[in-house]
């Protein structure tokens, strides 16, 4: 099976990278990852100035990470004395630089990490709905470069379009999509206080809860403009989660927040499982996904009621219990349906841990 992905023109041997952060904060680290069978490494972001970090800054919980880090605790000069060229003399993995902030920032750091990555990941300070900043910071990138550059879009932009829009015009040829979603907050009830966070209490949340907004913009982004390459970040989790981003849009998919939730060995069995979820869907390739194109329907507007296999159902009411619309009611252990409360809503068949709940959601 055929894992390897194109983005931006560069040949990749997995469509699995690491998102920018704890797990690429250095030489060692990044090795860890790259033998593992990553298509690329991306760093954590490379300031010219290391950044000072109040610690704790990091916790998970059962579905979320959240944070309160800043970019890199070590500076360019030793990322690029030191950090890059190690992993470039023992793996042959392509390295894309993430990098911030400014354009002076670049201007001093693009020239010396030229000879040593592939590409560069630039991520803007927190944004509104002004992309002007971006946008000028995008083009002396572009100047100093001719390698592949993505932007990474925060998650609390409001019009992803029209941010990759911008991107797009200053010779972009990408967009990271998303962020870690915030500012957030995370209480500690004993103590009464902040769990962990900024001065001010403030976190960021990345994670599987973050996926849907995280497709979402990669589809949006895919749709309004075909020719940018899309790398996903925001809640992988499986080999089908990748898939799924790729479906939706994306070159690449990255992973951070779920291998320090499980385990830093998570993107090997990924990449492991990730050619027999590939073949159980019927897929020849990582190329034979992005070509295929995702189909949408209209929803209707009249309800499909919910069929039951009876012999599948364990009699557990989750159904019963979940319905808001109260139409369902267990007789003999078994649930029965009142369409005239019915709503045709979906909630019981993607509830059930059976699945012996057909029929309101086409395919599920």
């Amino acid at each position: 099976m055929d894992i390897s992905t194109n983005a931006a023109g560069l040949k990749l041997s997995s469509p699995l990278l690491p998102g920018s952060g704890p797990l690429t904060g250095d030489a060692e680290r990044i090795l860890y990852l790259a033998r593992q069978g990553l298509g690329a490494i991306v760093t954590k972001t490379i300031a010219p100035e290391a950044a000072e970090v109040g610690r704790p800054c990091i916790a998970g919980n059962r579905t979320m990470i959240f944070n309160s880090e800043a970019w890199s605790e070590h500076p360019a000069s030793q990322w690029i004395g030191e950090y890059l060229p190690e992993v470039r003399n023992q793996c042959d993995t392509p390295i894309i630089a993430s990098v911030g902030y400014d354009d002076e920032d670049l201007k001093q750091m693009v020239p010396q990490l030229e000879p040593l990555v592939a590409g560069y990941e630039y991520i803007p300070r927190y944004v509104g709905k002004d992309f002007d900043e971006v946008k000028r910071i995008v083009a002396v990138l572009r100047g100093l470069t001719k390698k592949p550059v993505w932007v990474k879009m925060n998650a609390n932009i409001s019009d992803p379009v029209g941010f990759a829009a911008s991107c797009r015009e200053s010779g972009a040829d990408g967009i990271v999509a998303i962020t870690s979603l915030g500012p957030n907050m995370v209480i500690d009830i004993e103590h009464r206080r902040p769990l962990i966070g900024t001065a001010d209490g403030y976190v960021w949340t990345s994670g599987p809860a973050i996926k849907p907004l995280a497709l979402a913009y990669v589809h949006m982004i895919k749709q309004a403009f075909p020719d940018l390459s899309v790398i996903a970040s925001g809640g992988c989790a499986t080999a089908e989660d990748v898939i799924e981003f790729l479906l939706a849009g994306a070159d690449a998919v990255q992973m951070l927040s779920e291998a320090m939730r499980k385990g830093r060995d998570l993107y090997g069995k990924i990449l492991a499982d990730l050619p027999a979820a590939l073949e159980r869907y019927h897929f020849t390739s990582v190329e034979d996904v992005k070509a295929t194109c995702l189909t949408t329907t209209a929803p209707s507007n009249t309800p499909s009621f919910p069929h039951f296999d009876q012999d599948t159902c364990t009699g557990c009411c989750l159904c019963e219990r979940c319905c808001p619309y109260f139409a369902l009611h267990m007789e003999q252990g078994k649930p029965v349906v009142d369409q005239s409360k019915c709503f045709g809503c979906g909630l019981c068949q993607s509830r059930c841990p059976t699945h012996a709940i057909t029929n309101v959601i086409s395919e599920i």
